[in-house]
């Protein structure tokens, strides 16, 4: 198996909605529960996907094509900075912070329908480059955090 390059990168954003199908809103700190996600978010629950993490540079893509655009326009929890997230294989592990640990869980999504934040936004870039993890071990999650790739759970 091709060994990766393990890289680190920052959370530059934590949001929370209370509806699934809109925009989620920067809260700065958030607790991250073991095995269910953002404590308080429409999305958190037992499954794979209890934590969306999309990259600060994906949202600036959307910028330079005119979107007003922000993080958590795109309902993901974690918005990140400097990190590849699309470099990250299923089941790759993150640490956030000094507590939290996530794996990787899916890559993008398929969207069945247009949600609510492709007609407020004019395009949803979460299914092709946002990310899924489930939490391994919860702890709290705030701006300036740093998130570490850290291997993966078959290696």
């Amino acid at each position: 198996m091709e060994k990766r390059t393990l890289q680190s990168g920052v959370i530059v954003a934590v949001c929370r909605s209370d509806d699934k199908g809109e925009r989620k809103k920067d809260v700065g700190e958030a607790l991250l529960l073991d095995d269910f996600g953002l404590e308080k978010d429409a999305h958190a629950g037992a499954w794979h996907r209890q934590v969306s993490l999309l990259a600060l540079e994906s949202i600036s893509k959307m910028r330079s094509r005119g979107l007003d655009v922000n993080p958590g326009d795109f309902a993901e929890n974690l918005t990140t900075k400097g990190i590849d997230l699309l470099a990250l294989p299923p089941g790759a592990r993150l640490q956030v912070g000094n507590d939290v640990l996530m794996e990787v869980t899916q890559i993008g999504k398929e969207c069945h329908e247009r949600c609510a934040i492709y007609y407020q936004a004019g395009d949803c870039v979460m299914p092709r480059e946002g990310i899924f993890a489930k939490v391994l071990r919860g702890g709290t999650v705030k701006v300036g955090d740093t998130i570490n790739d850290v291997a993966d759970s078959q290696g």
